[in-house]
């Protein structure tokens, strides 16, 4: 039995190595596309045992560097396609204006961020290390593509295949000491592995599986390790004494939102939800992004009725847009702020959001000027960024670092530096991407910066999925998507000590990328394959 599981895994290598054109792209399109799969919310990681074995394939025996990278780049638009389909919704809400936009959705975008992964293959192929050695080579390169993914011009780190162990809370612990792209490099290195198992003779291969057992044995090591971390910890976090939060999760559709005529009707939902009085009665409301649809610190009389929802001595904390005035950068733009007010309608603080959305939130000043194209969710130029991250003082709360939607994707950059919060407060409006996997993916992510700095994070998000998770990562309340309601819910406190990832960031990363590479060399060394022909 177990040899014809050999012999099997050698025929599928072959007919992998033996297809040529267009057959070689379409195969490693349908496995990234699978691949996918791994991600919320499915969240079925072990496929990528089975997906990414026929990206190793195709690599070891492209012919040439350009078939190693069209490969790569193959798999990966797969993957970002299938992904990330949901980001098209957005231009429905509007689609008599974005409807060509819808293309460049789909396909132009996963085409983009797959050049990331046609690298990593190309990267693997190009040093000519032999069929053992490519396949942690390419694991180490994939790696290093993902975190450049995560940087490169603003970056965009979604769907990092370390999230595909994001739903198992005992490993995705691990997130406290190596971050999400140290659980990338991680998951990476188990996925290519099992393309080794049997060589090209239909044999048992030994080092390939040696190698496997022993990141079995580190990934068992793991969940032990997230066990007895999450039993120290107990069945429940620590909270803080006075204060209770009320969530508000008003769900409004997207296209229903920005509609001038029922902008009173959507503010008066939220007072009303605000002013529900089941006992205990909260201390501080949160809205979600952009729930005010009104210009919060032009409009006295706007200020005054969210104050009227505020409990004596408490805050209301609500996402609005704000126009800058005079003296600011950039003069009378629009922002994408965080309100704070009192019961008498101050506001006491404003925090305005500064890692803004490409082609939503703003558009590239010489693309603007040349084209005059518009972000989908802004009008001109598009939004001003804020200075950057804040940790917010706030009367009768522990300071926090909001974290306005997309902000919250960006590991190691979720707070001040040298100003670390007590809480995560991340605002969102996901309404823009319906009841897709977008929202599900968004709150994974979320979740996952909880884990890696060891702070509670509240999620207020505007059709859901609003949350409260536990420095653990642990949700001890939500509220699903497309669901209307309220969270009244005792704030968590932080761990008292920082995470190794809070102190070394992605240190620990490249640390794992450094072991793979010595792989690299302990297969080198292994190889005894005659070199392919190389061209």
């Amino acid at each position: 039995m177990l040899d014809r599981l050999a012999g099997a895994g050698a025929s599928a290598e072959r007919r992998v190595a033996g297809l040529g054109g267009w057959r070689r792209l379409a195969v490693a399109t349908a496995a990234g596309s699978v691949a996918s799969l791994a991600m919320p919310p499915v969240s079925a990681a072990p496929i990528l045992l089975a997906t990414v074995p026929v990206l190793v394939w195709l690599v070891v025996h492209a012919r040439t560097r350009l078939g190693a990278f069209a490969a790569g780049w193959a798999f990966g638009f797969g993957y970002f396609v299938f992904g990330l389909y949901w980001i098209s919704f957005a231009l429905t809400v509007d689609i008599a204006r974005w409807w060509w936009m819808m293309p460049v959705a789909i396909a132009g975008l996963p085409a983009g961020l797959a050049i990331f992964t046609g690298l990593a293959a190309l990267a693997a192929r190009a040093v000519r290390l032999g069929r053992l050695a490519t396949a942690p080579a390419l694991a180490a390169a994939w790696a290093v593509s993902e975190w450049l993914r995560g940087h490169v011009l603003t970056g965009f780190p979604w769907n990092l295949p370390g999230y595909a162990l994001s739903e198992w809370l005992w490993i995705a612990q691990a997130n406290a000491v190596v971050g999400i792209y140290g659980m990338t490099a991680l998951v990476l290195l188990a996925a290519v592995l099992p393309a080794l198992w049997a060589d090209p003779a239909g044999r048992w291969a030994r080092g390939p599986l040696v190698a496997s057992l022993a990141v079995l044995i580190g990934f068992t090591a793991l969940a032990g390790a997230g066990w007895s971390r999450l039993d120290a910890a107990g069945p429940e976090a620590p909270t803080h004494d006075g204060i209770l939060l009320r969530l508000v999760q008003s769900n409004i559709s997207q296209a229903d939102k920005w509609d001038p005529a029922q902008f009173t009707d959507h503010l008066n939902r939220h007072l009303e939800m605000s002013r529900i009085a089941d006992p205990p009665s909260p201390t501080h409301v949160i809205w979600a992004e952009t729930a005010v649809p009104f210009l919060v610190e032009r409009q006295s009389q706007v200020r005054l009725a969210i104050g009227s929802v505020v409990p004596p001595g408490g805050l209301a904390l609500v996402g609005a847009p704000r126009l800058g005035f005079a003296g600011e950068p950039a003069g009378d733009r629009f922002r994408n702020s965080l309100h704070v007010l009192t019961p008498e309608g101050e506001i006491l603080d404003t925090y305005d959001k500064f890692h803004l959305v490409p082609f939503g939130e703003y558009v590239p000043a010489f693309i603007h000027r040349l084209i005059g194209l518009t972000g989908v969710a802004a009008t001109g130029p598009g939004f001003v960024a804020g200075p950057g991250p804040r940790t917010l003082d706030l009367p009768g709360l522990p300071p926090v670092s909001p974290l306005i939607c997309y902000e919250a994707i960006f590991p190691g950059n979720v707070h001040a530096a040298g100003e670390r919060p007590d809480w995560l407060l991340n605002i969102t409006n996901d309404a823009w991407y319906g009841e897709t996997a977008g929202p599900y993916q968004h709150l994974t992510i979320a979740r996952t910066r909880a884990i890696e700095e060891g702070l509670p994070l509240v999620r207020v998000a505007s059709t859901g999925i609003s949350a409260v998770i536990d420095p653990y990562g642990r949700f001890i309340a939500s509220l699903g998507l497309g669901y209307r309601g309220i969270i009244d819910i005792e704030l968590p406190e932080a761990l008292d000590e920082l995470t190794v990832y809070s102190r070394f960031g992605d240190r620990g990363f490249w640390l794992i990328v450094v072991a793979i590479t010595a792989l690299i060399t302990v297969f080198r060394w292994a190889d005894q394959d005659r070199p392919q022909k190389q061209s």
